[in-house]
């Protein structure tokens, strides 16, 4: 049975960073954390492993060729999906006040995809899923790409076909590019990824805790 969140609607959480960022594990240490604290928490990610997700995750690992415009539709047919879905969809989960926590949002794709298209055509492709929800918060866990790429290294037995330096450089640039283009409609948190796990989850924490 459902725990009992505060107030009748789930809060929606959405950890962005480029690849290596730690964004994963922070999630799932803010989701153990409010299933600690007795809260109904469910922990998400994009791409999804639905069918269009699963497309998406074989374009994305090489096995299927597809042009980046292509990629960059998918993305966004995948998110609606993930709102929508009525057997484990964002939105039904919110409305039964569950807290959701996402990895990626669509900050992913307009920072992603902007490096192959024009920014504005990404954000209205995505403009449904905005439409339909905002974050309660968007964290970005900054980390330089260097970093990012040396994690990715330790931890990955296969890299996928956007993590190299120089396009996770250009990526991190277009994140602040679309925070500065949409900070008046967004609630954006940029945490320091360089510090220690623990710290930074109690960074995490003290970002977020007065939403709960």
């Amino acid at each position: 049975m459902a725990q009992e969140t505060k107030g009748t609607m789930g809060r929606f959480i959405a950890f962005e960073g480029i690849d290596g960022s730690g964004k994963t594990t922070q999630a799932a240490r803010l989701a153990a954390r409010l299933n600690r604290m007795g809260l109904a928490c469910c922990q998400t990610r994009e791409p999804t492993a639905g069918p269009i997700g699963s497309l998406v995750h074989q374009i994305m690992t090489g096995r299927i060729a597809a042009d980046n415009r292509v990629v960059a539709a998918l993305y966004a047919a995948d998110r609606l999906d993930h709102l929508l879905n009525q057997t484990d969809g964002i939105l039904p989960l919110l409305e039964q006040g569950t807290h959701v926590l996402t990895d990626r949002y669509y900050f992913s794709s307009y920072a992603y995809h902007s490096v192959d298209m024009p920014m504005d055509w990404v954000i209205e492709a995505n403009a449904q899923a905005a439409q339909l929800l905002r974050p309660t918060a968007t964290i970005f866990i900054d980390v330089d790409p260097n970093t990012a790429l040396e994690r990715i290294s330790k931890n990955r037995f296969h890299t996928e076909i956007y993590e190299n330096l120089a396009r996770l450089t250009k990526t991190r640039e277009l994140y602040f590019q679309a925070f500065e283009k949409e900070k008046d409609r967004e609630n954006i948190l940029i945490l320091d990824g360089s510090m220690t796990e623990d710290q930074l989850e109690e960074q995490v924490w003290e970002a977020v805790k007065g939403y709960f």
